[in-house]
């Protein structure tokens, strides 16, 4: 009785759990909206550090206090989960971000992320890895996104780039499930409780946990093949993490990049 009764309970928590994937599926859509927007709009903010044939790298303060200006300015931008701006000049290479300790300066990013040259003719979204970054949370992926500063005669004079790590983006996300599950705790009067859940990004490559999921729980999650369980269509199960019954349900997002989605874990106490 006692293991029916916990595989009842795993298939209950997969079918919640598929519920809030699709949520999570539209706060995606909205995050990724914002960039696409607020993008495009900031690089016309930050033409006059172009313009006249300006040169940006003579100016670093002014291209700080631009990112900082378009943050504050552009509204899609105030509120975008970006962990930075940055501006490069047109071979790709950063000339600052608007970060107090600015370790980007410098590097090639059209190198480290060849998919962005097409910023340099519009908005586009890639993905890839900074190099030397802190792995204390265990491999991860950047997504970034650029888009062309335009001079008058619309040549390009740089390019304005933007993202977030699939870690952060993972709790950023988790956190917005817990919000939502509040608000429905609360309004079934059940408020204060709530399930144990976790969000992860996943890709080909691997699954991208919130920093704090126990590492248990992503290599459960690893071990599942999201990717490949995805490729028709969304997908739900069941797995026993340290003798706890779990479900789970995942489902692409490709709004944020090919061969990408979402997966919650999730069980009922």
């Amino acid at each position: 009785m006692f293991a029916s009764g916990c595989k009842d309970q795993a298939k209950d928590s997969a079918d919640h759990a598929m519920g809030d994937a699709t949520y999570m599926a539209s706060i995606v859509e909205k995050d990724v909206g914002e960039i696409e927007r607020g993008l495009p709009a900031g690089a016309k903010e930050l033409a006059s550090l172009v313009a006249g044939g300006a040169d940006p790298r003579q100016d670093m303060r002014a291209v700080r206090h631009g990112l900082q200006q378009i943050r504050r300015d552009v509204a899609d931008l105030n509120i975008a989960k970006s962990t930075f701006f940055a501006l490069a000049d047109p071979s790709g290479v950063a000339i600052r971000n608007d970060l107090e300790e600015d370790v980007m300066a410098g590097q090639n990013l059209l190198a480290i992320f060849p998919g962005l040259a097409k910023g340099l003719k519009g908005l586009v979204t890639t993905t890839g890895a900074f190099p030397n970054t802190s792995a204390k949370n265990g491999p991860d992926e950047d997504w970034i996104a650029g888009a062309p500063v335009v001079r008058e005669n619309g040549s390009t004079g740089a390019l304005l780039v933007t993202g977030w790590s699939y870690r952060y983006f993972s709790r950023h996300l988790q956190e917005a499930l817990k919000t939502h599950l509040l608000d429905v705790a609360k309004a079934a009067g059940n408020e204060g409780k709530l399930p144990v859940f976790y969000v992860a990004v996943f890709d080909r490559a691997g699954v991208y946990p919130a920093p704090l999921t126990p590492d248990v729980n992503e290599k459960a999650l690893a071990s599942l093949g999201l990717a490949a369980r995805t490729e028709s269509g969304p997908a739900q199960g069941t797995v026993t993490i340290s003798d706890r019954a779990f479900g789970f349900a995942a489902l692409r997002t490709p709004k944020l990049a090919a061969d990408t989605g979402l997966v919650v874990l999730r069980t009922e106490f």
